[in-house]
């Protein structure tokens, strides 16, 4: 039975137990307040619905990755080596939560597919960061790019097969790992300030 006041957080945390325990199908909101020891018109309190709650669990999902990627972003090393190791991390973030946890990978997969704002926002989140590396690296005289927005956009569709849920039956083919090399290469040419004639 849940003790004080009921705050998003500790729904949060329910919800995603009742996700691991019974998947996206299964799940309802009267789990998650059962979960809770209290009514679902309590859990509707915080989350007045229940996609309401499904985007929230999955904007919590998301932000998780967020950390270690801002980091990179953040440093102040060559901007084409830093693009390299963002896109390494955001591939190894994905690639390990679809390995540790196959079953819970899955469900937030498909709620991610449901709820359009959280995974806009996260891949919004994921182009700025690109693209302030881009930029940095434009006014190192690194990168060559006349929209670093336009060049982040493009960088993240053409790496999509190694970040992207939709694509989490191919991460573990044995060709991914050259094929991510390959993608990276061919990214990398296209960035170099070209010198000479």
């Amino acid at each position: 039975m849940n003790s004080g006041p009921l705050t998003p957080e500790q729904i949060l945390e329910a919800a995603e137990e009742t996700l691991r325990r019974f998947g996206p199908a299964k799940t309802t909101v009267v789990d998650v307040a059962r979960a809770l020891g209290v009514s679902h018109g309590s859990v509707y309190r915080h989350f007045p619905t229940k996609a309401a709650l499904r985007d929230a669990v999955v904007q919590r999902w998301l932000e998780r990755m967020h950390p270690p990627l801002v980091a990179i972003a953040d440093e102040d090393g060559p901007a084409p080596e830093r693009l390299y190791r963002f896109l390494k991390t955001l591939k190894n973030i994905k690639w390990s939560q679809a390995l540790e946890d196959p079953d819970v990978f899955t469900a937030y997969a498909t709620l991610t597919a449901e709820a359009r704002v959280p995974v806009e926002e996260h891949v919004g989140f994921l182009q700025a960061q690109v693209a302030r590396i881009v930029a940095d690296g434009v006014a190192r005289g690194e990168i060559a790019s006349a929209d670093p927005a336009a060049t982040a956009s493009a960088i993240f569709h053409a790496t999509a097969l190694f970040h992207s849920p939709v694509h989490r039956d191919q991460w573990q083919r044995p060709w991914i790992g050259s094929s991510f090399d390959g993608v990276w290469a061919l990214i990398l040419d296209g960035l170099v300030p070209r010198t000479g004639a």
